[in-house]
Order: structure tokens, then sequence, then C-alpha cells
């Protein structure tokens, strides 16, 4: 069985200094893979999470202090890709993938376009672009574990207030139409596999105290591709856990 969380840290290194190496350690998931590092390979300290056992996989951003993603793994991969081939995304650190054997992990950080209309035009492009090199991936390697911070809630039960969130980027019509499309494309949300239930969240506005009052949205995903669902045994996630405005999210998977 391996167990793979994901988790959008909000600064890996801000996060370090709250712990995040000391949770890693008890956690012990067999894959980490990392969202928002906000950090160039030289600035984390990757000898501590070799110390771990963990080998680093890391893609940053070409803007400092910005986007960039990871995976932590303690299995040995085949093969790494970085980005998906187009400088516009890549240049702002958004995919990495990891083979192992037949099965491929994938941390992804989506866009987020909450700041105004010209991101989220270019998140709405990514997020086209995203599904169409996915389904050409899906040609060669067919069984794929995509993590990471969508900046999407797919249904009402994954936000605390669908109703005055309705126009707020994150929640709109046609990004949870798109979620609808991608995992109609062969691919399951597997928290959805194991718990049904409302109140389940994964970021938290740093705002109004809204953790503690659990107002929170669920826009991180351990998605795969309905060809590994018989796999999955086990999803979760960790609202306990606090290095970020995000939490952790896992996956039991026996492969």
């Amino acid at each position: 069985m391996v167990k793979l969380i994901t988790y959008n840290v909000n600064g890996i290194r801000a996060a370090i200094n709250k712990g995040l190496l000391n949770w890693l350690s008890e956690e012990n998931p067999d894959i980490l893979c990392v969202q928002e590092t906000k950090a160039q390979p030289d600035q984390i300290p990757l000898f501590d999470f070799e110390e771990l056992g963990y080998k680093c996989y890391v893609f940053s951003a070409k803007k400092k202090g910005y986007s960039g993603v990871a995976i932590f793994t303690k299995l040995l991969p085949d093969n790494s890709v970085s980005g998906i081939g187009i400088p516009a995304y890549d240049d702002e650190g958004r995919f990495i993938r990891l083979d192992f054997g037949d099965i491929s992990v994938i941390s992804v950080y989506h866009p987020s376009g909450s700041s105004g209309d010209v991101r989220q035009s270019f998140k709405m492009k990514w997020l086209d672009d995203f599904f169409n090199y996915i389904n050409e991936l899906k040609k060669t390697r067919k069984k794929l574990i995509i993590s990471g911070d969508f900046n999407i809630c797919h249904k009402p039960i994954d936000i605390h207030d669908p109703v005055r969130n309705v126009h707020s980027s994150g929640f709109l019509p046609e990004e949870r139409e798109w979620m609808d499309e991608f995992f109609d494309s062969g691919f399951t949300d597997t928290f959805r596999m194991f718990n049904t239930m409302p109140h389940n969240y994964t970021w938290w506005s740093f705002r109004a105290n809204a953790r503690a009052k659990n107002l929170g949205w669920r826009i991180d995903y351990n998605i795969v591709s309905n060809n590994l669902t018989n796999k999955i045994k086990d999803a979760f996630i960790l609202p306990e856990v606090v290095h970020s405005d995000h939490c952790p999210a896992g996956i039991i998977v026996n492969i």
C-alpha cells in the first residue's frame, strides 16, 4: 500500500518554519505532492527531505517567490517530466510528473482567477490546455494520479456558502462545468468515493476567522483515472494540520 498526500503549502520555507518537516516525519507518506513552493530549488532545504528518506523533484516558477510544484518520494521513479511544454504555464512552475512503472503521479497547481479578469481568462485557457494535454498523455500513460490544487470547488457540497459564491472565481459555473467534463473524460474524485458528507474542506481564507468556523472550500484533489479506482483503498483530508491556509489531502492506493 502506498500513502500519497497532496498539500498546497503556501510557501515551503514558511511551512517548514511552522513544523512541516516534523509533521512529514510523523505522517510518513510514501509520496508527497506539493504546490505553491514559492521558492527556487536552491532555496528549498532538500537535504532535510533527503534525511527523511525522500528523493526530491522540484519545478519552480521563473518568478521568485511565486507558484512552483514538487514531488517528494520514497519510491524511486523511472522517469520525471517538468512542465507541459507551453512556456506561458511552464514559466509559472505548475506541473511535474513522475512515472512509477505503468502509473504516473502528477503534482499540479491550477491558476487562481481571484485577482481579476486577466488571470481568470488565463485560468480558463489553462484549463482547456490542461484538459487537452491530459487526454493526449492518456494515450501513452493510461494510469494517472493527478494530485494538487485545482482552485475549483466542484459541487455545492464542496463550499461553505454556494449561494453567495456563485459569482466567485473557484465556483463559477464555467469552472464547475469544466470539472464535470474532466471527470466525464475518465477520472474519479477519490475523496467522494469514501465521503459524501458536507463540511469537508481543504482551504480557508485567512479572513474572518474562517478556519476556526470551518468556512472553507474543497479545492485540493487526488483524482485518478477510472482504471485505478479499484486500487484506491481510502481517501482522507487532514484539516487539523496547519502549516498553510490549505490542509493536506491523501489517498491509500494499492500499487
